[in-house]
């Protein structure tokens, strides 16, 4: 079946990637989301999961997605998986998603759902995202679901030169801002681009702190 209308409605609000469109047309929304809530499931707005966690706006899932540029082969590393949303919609765009979620339950349901849905490039681990996956680095992109004060270091580290970084950055309850970070190719200084204010959960872990 799939969220057709959401997808087109997503178009219409300005998403231009065709296959960013057509991924999350083949996914049910209402899949990822608790059984409460189902009944709002394609509508444009971020919902509770449990946990003091949210299944991210689709349009913010949508924009981040194009927005990394994917064309199929990469290697991407997510900062919390949640309800494992934004992970399918990521399995459909590269070739390997690694993403990693600090809440044991959701991860759990997470990996039992996208195994259900047959994503079998999806690598789930618990941990504290903001120490990225190094065993697996470096990554061609990097996608973070929950927003840090200040970009952990750690993770840009586990960006390949001329890879890109989405990341929510900004104090809870507070102004945050959606950032793509390009490392640069030739070892210089990471290019910041603003993209738009937007409102996520806190990162947690201790490690997104350290220098």
């Amino acid at each position: 079946m799939g969220d057709r209308e959401l997808a087109d409605f997503l178009e219409r609000q300005g998403i231009r990637e065709r296959r960013v469109l057509d991924a999350i047309a083949r996914l049910n929304r209402a899949d990822f989301i608790p059984e409460h809530a189902r009944h709002a499931a394609t509508q444009d707005s971020p919902l509770p999961i449990g946990h003091g966690q949210t299944i991210s706006q689709p349009f913010v899932v949508a924009l981040m997605s194009q927005a990394l540029e994917l064309q199929g082969h990469e290697r991407v590393l997510e900062i919390g998986t949640g309800s494992g949303y934004q992970t399918a919609v990521l399995a459909q765009l590269c070739g390997e998603v690694y993403s990693v979620e600090i809440v044991p339950s959701l991860a759990e349901s997470a990996r039992v759902l996208l195994g259900r849905l047959g994503f079998p490039n999806v690598h789930l681990r618990v941990g504290d995202g903001s120490l990225g996956w190094p065993e697996e680095a470096p990554f061609d992109a990097i996608i973070g679901t929950a927003a840090p004060e200040s970009v952990p270091p750690k993770l840009l580290g586990q960006l390949k030169p001329g890879g890109r970084m989405l990341m929510p950055v900004g104090p809870q309850g507070g102004n945050q801002e959606l950032l793509r970070i390009t490392r640069s190719p030739l070892g210089g200084l990471p290019r910041v681009e603003h993209l738009l204010p937007v409102r996520f959960v806190p990162m947690t872990g201790e490690a997104q702190h350290l220098g």
